[in-house]
């Protein structure tokens, strides 16, 4: 019934704008400078904040289709953004060519990226499109400021430019812009009878709206019904976006978007334990404030460096227990390293917070590495991106054996440190295995004796 729905919300502009044609007199004509003005800034505002949430998501989870979604409301933003100032009397006197053609050029370059995001995406696409994920956006934004200045200096070719209703040039933009939105459609379409997400059913029915106002923009004319129809077009479409978007759980809004590697992908990771040892009997002999104090104080020293200096990424906190992934994109190499490296640094810097009041309690750390699953769990009622599996297990396990103070290693985290100095303690028990898993304290990562020597990250 929902399919249903949209499916005749989607056909009645059409033929409301195919009425409109056919009976120029139906086609009134209404101009007011403010309220265009207005339309076209919440839209363009509407589609920037769109641009923003899912480009953050994007470049979080590593995910290239959510980042070329990103894309394709940031395109649609910025030159909504010029069409907005081409009102005459809001930044110039009078009309401009360029900002006039913004909506759409924006429109077209949107469509490029959408039918990008609906395609296949491979992992090596995805690890490629990511690493350079700030300068696209940066040529992007770099694209709409050439434009903007070109438009403003009245340089060519849009030295008093001006493309007529249903001229060659805008016939080619509508044909490429409603070719590329309807590539997108079907792709979304097919994604959602797969997946029955309802983010996808909204994307579809957005992009649909948007391949309608390119053909409006074709054949509508100025300040006419037919030219306010593709503004409240583009408005409701990203109306539809921002509304379904909201109604997902806030966790992971866009997770519905997410390529398969990233709903639920193997990766070798890494991943770091700590909780503070003797945290219950604290508990019980303070004041639930004093608690709160102590977990902010040493939090506030540690989890700065753990994402920034080492670039972990913190999966979760429970009361004193934090949980640290590393390579979770597949984008670190030397995972094992930085997670040793942040493991060291944890200690120390809880260490120096310790001597200053003695009766706190003190961290212990585990290090692990190997395979994972990473991807969502939960449902609309709550989802999460995670790392499950036995590497995790074993990461817990041996946070629990590790001395207050210490790192405590796994075999394979160690194999992958070569020159570092480490104690053995031994096999320790995990519950769900035959034998024990081999366990050692990481003493230096680069040698040598004595104190811990702790390492300076990349």
């Amino acid at each position: 019934m929902r399919r249903l729905t949209l499916g005749i919300a989607a056909v009645l502009p059409l033929v409301g704008l195919v009425l409109l044609l056919a009976a120029p007199a139906l086609d009134i004509w209404w101009q007011h400078d403010p309220a265009h003005f207005w339309l076209v800034l919440v839209a363009g505002a509407l589609n920037a904040s769109l641009a923003y949430a899912t480009g953050s998501a994007a470049r979080r989870r590593g995910d290239a289709r959510v980042f070329l979604v990103s894309l394709t409301f940031l395109s649609a933003a910025g030159f909504l953004g010029l069409h907005a100032l081409a009102t005459p009397g809001v930044l110039l006197a009078g009309p401009n060519a360029g900002f006039a053609l913004a909506t759409p050029v924006g429109l077209v370059l949107a469509s490029g990226f959408a039918a990008a995001s609906s395609g296949p995406l491979t992992g090596e696409a995805t690890a490629w499109l990511m690493r350079r994920a700030r300068l696209a956006q940066a040529g992007l934004l770099a694209v709409i400021g050439a434009w903007a200045t070109v438009s403003l200096m009245g340089l060519p070719p849009l030295d008093g430019a001006e493309l007529e209703r249903a001229s060659g040039p805008l016939l080619v933009f509508a044909a490429a812009g409603v070719g590329l939105y309807g590539v997108a459609v079907l792709r979304y379409a097919r994604l959602y009878r797969r997946r029955q997400a309802e983010l996808l059913l909204g994307l579809a029915a957005a992009f649909t709206l948007l391949a309608e106002a390119m053909v409006a923009v074709a054949f509508g004319r100025n300040w006419h019904a037919t030219w306010w129809e593709w503004h409240l077009l583009m408005l409701i479409a990203f109306a539809v976006i921002a509304y379904t978007a909201h109604r997902q759980w806030h966790e992971e809004r866009f997770s519905d978007l997410y390529l398969e590697q990233t709903a639920a992908g193997r990766r070798e990771i890494s991943v770091l334990f700590a909780d503070l040892e003797g945290f219950t009997s604290f508990s019980e002999r303070h004041d639930p404030g004093e608690v709160a104090e102590m977990l902010n104080a040493y939090f506030d020293v540690v989890i700065p460096p753990l994402v920034e200096r080492f670039g972990g990424d913190v999966d979760r906190i429970i009361g004193d227990a934090l949980m640290v992934t590393f390579n979770r994109r597949g984008d670190q190499p030397d995972h094992a390293r930085l997670a040793a490296e942040a493991g060291l640094a944890l200690v120390e810097a809880t260490a120096a917070v310790a001597t200053e009041r003695p009766d706190w309690p003190r961290f212990r750390v585990g290090v692990n590495t190997g395979a994972a699953m990473i991807g969502v769990l939960g449902t609309a009622g709550g989802r999460t991106h995670t790392a499950i599996g036995d590497t995790v297990n074993i990461a817990a396990r041996l946070e629990s054996e590790a001395p207050v103070g210490r790192v405590a290693l796994g075999p394979e985290t160690v194999a992958r440190l070569p020159g570092a100095r480490t104690e053995s303690l031994g096999a320790i028990a995990v519950k769900g295995k035959a034998s024990g898993v081999d366990a050692y304290l990481l003493v230096s990562l680069n040698g040598g004796s004595g104190e811990p020597s702790h390492g300076q990250g990349r």
